[in-house]
């Protein structure tokens, strides 16, 4: 075969843009000449094929530094191997951990969230090499995806509900300590994403994770979900309260919980699960506070906000005057403005609900088409507005944005009224917005119009939120009004002075 695949024939290749083109140069391609023998070198081309039918232009441009890397190990360590499936996962990955010790290489890196936090993950190489044998393995067992503990969502053979602003790609099984329940789980899991959205699931993913730790550690004898009696979710339910306080909401995770659960005793036949919680279990949700900024606190962010990349501040400017959700505002399509009566109407796909659409301004149609050819410009036709650089036909990732205000918030000290560092509230932007709506005075018909709500229920939270300012509002009217009222008092019998007397008038 010759050693040599050019990324210009390449899927991804033809569905990049001339930008991206641009940056891999004009002879991008991979060198198979490194690897040691014919058969290992049709493995890893066809390896290189499936990934570029799977990610990005770029991706595969960038993988190249692991395929070189993993190359230079099989010259020293494997020289005399002809395919891969001549050694088992355990051996390759023993051996390739050990080159990488010899080399100076890391096996982990650490990652730090937007708000400082640290945590631990395999490194990029290790992670490209774990992907080649399980590809190669997969190839030669034709194991099914889910036989695996560690799902590839786009392998599986459902459709399900995916959230384009949150970059979910696989389902982790790892981390069931007991192999019995994780089989069960994997077909409760397998149940509900035909039917639940990908966050719900993996949500469920972390109440599951965090029963089975528990049984680990405090119930050994429980190695099944048929084994979960009303006994133990009860001690379960007692640890969450007493010991294991560290759960922001028990509410929530236990309605996952319960999901979940359900689930498995439908998919495995288990009765025991199907009537295990009673209603009086499930704690009530916690109400949160509902904040909203203050007009100082947003002039404040919005001047460090234009100083951001210009699509990403477009992003958030357009965020604000629309009143969505942030994942409304990254889903808008191209096609989302239209003409109707002498007014620009916009079209909004929400993604909890159902679309819904209002009149905008001029103002806010002109910013939203510039931010349209902005993308066009640099992506050519794209579906959506704000759009992932490496992969234009995704919307902007919720995390990236995330990230650039964050780190902007630090880098220019923005805080608050009570001096605190801001956050990322990107729903505070909507609840400013609801509440400036109800100090407009309109009806709540109106004002869940605007929002895209189904009906006026929620409104009385905005209402709620603007009652200082209502009462700065009507200050002179109410106190009009007293007046006239003592006044029509004056002349009255005597019960009605002692009322006054009483009342401190």
């Amino acid at each position: 075969m010759e050693n040599r695949i050019s990324l210009k024939g390449l899927e991804s290749y033809e569905a990049a843009t001339d930008i991206q083109r641009k940056r891999v140069g004009k002879d991008p391609h991979y060198d198979l000449s490194g690897i040691p023998a014919d058969r290992m070198r049709e493995e890893f081309a066809a390896f290189i094929m499936h990934r570029a039918g799977s990610v990005s232009l770029m991706t595969v441009y960038e993988e190249r530094q692991f395929f070189k890397k993993v190359c230079s190990f099989l010259q020293k360590r494997a020289k005399r191997v002809e395919r891969f499936c001549d050694r088992d996962k355990e051996t390759w990955m023993r051996q390739f951990k050990g080159w990488m010790m010899s080399e100076g290489i890391p096996l982990t890196i650490e990652k730090h969230g937007v708000y400082g936090n640290a945590s631990t993950g395999r490194s990029g190489l290790l992670n490209y090499f774990i992907r080649l044998l399980e590809f190669i393995g997969q190839g030669e067992t034709e194991e099914k995806e889910t036989d695996r503990d560690i799902w590839e969502l786009d392998r599986l053979d459902i459709p399900f509900r995916a959230n384009p602003i949150k970059n979910y790609r696989t389902i982790n099984f790892t981390r069931i300590p007991q192999p019995a329940i994780r089989e069960e789980l994997k077909r409760g899991i397998y149940l509900n994403l035909q039917k639940e959205a990908i966050a719900c699931v993996q949500k469920e993913m972390t109440a599951m994770r965090r029963l089975t730790g528990y049984l680990a550690e405090k119930q050994k004898g429980v190695q099944s979900c048929r084994d979960i009696s009303r006994e133990v979710l009860e001690e379960y339910l007692t640890y969450l309260k007493t010991e294991d306080t560290a759960t922001k909401s028990l509410h929530a995770d236990l309605n996952r919980l319960r999901s979940i659960l359900e689930s498995i005793g439908k998919a495995c036949g288990y009765a025991n699960l199907e009537l295990l919680f009673l209603n009086r279990d499930i704690p009530p949700a916690r109400q949160p506070e509902f904040r909203v900024y203050s007009d100082s606190e947003l002039q404040r962010l919005n001047a460090g906000i234009v100083k951001l990349d210009e699509q990403i501040a477009r992003a958030m400017v357009i965020h604000q005057m629309l009143g969505t959700r942030i994942s409304d505002t990254l889903t808008l399509q191209t096609d989302c403005l239209y003409e109707y009566g002498g007014e620009t109407i916009i079209r909004i796909r929400q993604m909890k609900t159902k679309t819904f659409e209002k009149p905008v301004s001029r103002d806010l149609a002109d910013l939203i088409r510039r931010a349209i050819a902005y993308t066009e410009e640099r992506h050519g036709p794209t579906r959506f507005i704000f759009v992932d650089d490496k992969n234009p036909e995704n919307p902007l990732p919720y995390n990236r944005l995330q990230n650039k205000v964050v780190e902007m918030i630090h880098k220019e000290d923005l805080r608050d009224d009570n001096g605190r560092l801001f956050g990322f509230g990107s729903h505070m932007f909507r609840h400013y917005y609801g509440a400036k709506l109800t100090e407009m005075h309109l009806d709540d018909f109106t004002i869940a119009k605007l929002l895209g709500h189904g009906s006026v229920r929620n409104v009385k939270y905005y209402r709620k939120m603007s009652n200082q300012t209502l009462a700065d509002e009507t200050r002179e009217v109410r106190n009009m009004l007293s007046e006239i009222i003592l006044q029509s008092l004056d002349g009255w019998e005597e019960e009605y002075g002692q009322i006054r007397e009483d009342a401190g008038m």
